[in-house]
């Protein structure tokens, strides 16, 4: 941890050459959150013991914190090494979580999660990526769709594009078909979805939370998405069992904009296949950190189980009476409070009309770590 009262000429003494350099490299961000992201780079380098009870999943996490002394909020921040990618000729960037295929998800540092393989029967619950087989060092990734879109989903099945001939940069999924119908290129739709959530792209981004003191605040980011050094910071996000977890987007297109981050309509049909597991949040109960104010959420399964999704179908727990509250941390306790009456679980949100399936979220979780959450009572 960052002792309090040091001055800065003495901090940058103590984390030494390349931690001074790590904090240089981020002098627009606020000192002390600077001062957190060199700390972590020491970490990383080995110079201070790793917490024994964190456990990063993704390879493209550039630093983290599981809470932050440079805001109110109960949550922390992480880090993402950001991708560049195409869509119709114009830039747009993109992190990467989580992957249906084991070697994949090894290769890369992703969270395997095989529940997404089932996206591949069911047309229409995923976007397209291309990427190159041997592609020009300057061609990045092809994007089907952007947030904002009908048909956007993070969920892509990859397709890889293979050149004939000499290589030449393609930029849309057009020019890609016609060098296709041309023989200049050879597709083929790999049994591979993976899920990267698209953070920038023409026209928008994920917004950044300016106030910094409720889970949703005024949006899922801690700050402004930073393509210049290929970065971007989410707020990060407390639950049971033993997780941290970002949200970037849901399938409620009309809840998308009060919660601040991209709708993805297609995720829904996630659902209906298999492939989302399920989350619970309290709408009452334990005053906490969670998105209504209350205990932080229940996942069903923890990260890495061949049984969790980061698509979450999201539930509403809540007390039926409220006095009788206490913390609850495991989804079999739920289930056994909502079998003896003590609690009501409701799809989506109460006000929702009962009779639909829950709306989707899509909660990546970079990392697994101890639940620090103490009920105030």
């Amino acid at each position: 941890m960052i002792k309090r009262g040091v001055s800065r000429r003495q901090f940058l003494k103590n984390i030494g050459v390349g931690g001074a350099a790590a904090l240089l490299a981020n002098a627009g961000l606020p000192y002390a959150f600077a001062a957190e992201r060199a700390a972590y780079g020491v970490l990383q380098a080995g110079a201070l013991p790793t917490p024994p009870d964190v456990e990063l999943l993704n390879g493209d996490v550039l630093g983290f914190s599981l809470q932050s002394r440079d805001w109110e909020g109960a949550f922390g921040w992480v880090t993402f090494r950001l991708h560049q990618a195409w869509y119709n000729g114009e830039n747009v960037y993109y992190i990467r979580t989580d992957a249906s295929g084991a070697d994949f998800a090894a290769q890369n540092r992703l969270v395997h999660v095989p529940l997404l393989n089932a996206a591949l029967a069911a047309e229409g619950t995923t976007s397209q990526v291309y990427t190159f087989a041997n592609g020009d060092p300057d061609q990045y990734p092809v994007l089907s769709q952007i947030p904002n879109q009908d048909a956007y989903s993070p969920a892509w099945q990859v397709h890889r594009v293979t050149f004939n001939g000499t290589p030449t940069i393609l930029t849309s999924v057009e020019a890609i078909r016609e060098a296709e119908t041309a023989g200049d290129v050879t597709i083929e739709a790999l049994p591979l979805v993976v899920n990267f959530p698209v953070v920038k792209w023409p026209g928008g981004e994920l917004a950044e939370d300016t106030e910094k003191v409720t889970y949703l605040g005024t949006g899922p980011l801690a700050f402004p998405v930073d393509t210049g050094h290929m970065e971007v910071t989410f707020k990060l996000h407390q639950c049971y069992p033993g997780s941290r977890y970002i949200v970037t987007d849901t399938s409620a297109a009309p809840m998308a904009p009060m919660m601040s981050i991209a709708a993805s309509a297609p995720t829904q049909a996630l659902l209906n296949i298999g492939a989302t597991d399920e989350i619970w949040v309290w709408g009452n109960g334990i005053p906490g950190s969670g998105v209504m104010g209350f205990q932080p959420a229940n996942f069903d399964n923890a990260a890495g189980s061949p049984i969790w999704s980061p698509f979450w179908a999201h539930f509403t727990a809540v007390w039926t009476d409220e006095s009788q509250a206490r913390l609850v941390m495991t989804s079999a306790e739920i289930r056994e409070l909502e079998s003896a009456g003590a609690i009501r679980v409701f799809k989506g949100v109460p006000d929702l009309d009962q009779a639909m399936p829950p709306f989707v979220v899509n909660c990546p979780v970079p990392i697994k770590a101890r639940n620090t959450f103490q009920s105030p009572t």
